[in-house]
């Protein structure tokens, strides 16, 4: 497995299941997933408990801040790429990680793409 996603999220129920959505609709699975959660008491924690069979490793703790957070996340992955899709972040397609994987990467020590702002409504 080359890819490792990362989510960080911290009492965002209302954004977070367009991420788990987001991440469970890629067409290519072949990724680990890893969720940190800063504690949340808001509902976000029974939202993310609807993807717990996709989601590979679940922390739930209280932490310092979001670096702290992606910190605890990248000493968990085993990927050789991260990728940060924080809570309230979601794919541009349903084929991004399709994308990744067919991309000629072999010597990259950087991927990046576009962002696109979306407003909520």
């Amino acid at each position: 497995m080359k890819l490792s996603i990362i989510t960080i999220c911290y009492n965002i129920k209302d954004e977070i299941e367009r991420t788990c959505q987001s991440i469970v609709a890629q067409t290519n699975q072949d990724f680990e997933w890893i969720v940190v959660d800063g504690g949340s008491t808001d509902g976000t924690k029974e939202i993310l408990e609807k993807y717990k069979k996709r989601i590979n490793i679940f922390i739930s703790e209280p932490d310092t801040g979001i670096y702290n957070a992606m910190n605890k996340g990248i000493k968990k992955a085993s990927g050789e790429y991260l990728n940060f899709m924080n809570g309230g972040d979601c794919f541009a397609s349903a084929d991004v990680i399709e994308k990744f994987y067919n991309a000629d990467i072999q010597n990259a020590d950087v991927i990046y793409g576009n962002v696109n702002n979306i407003k909520k409504k």
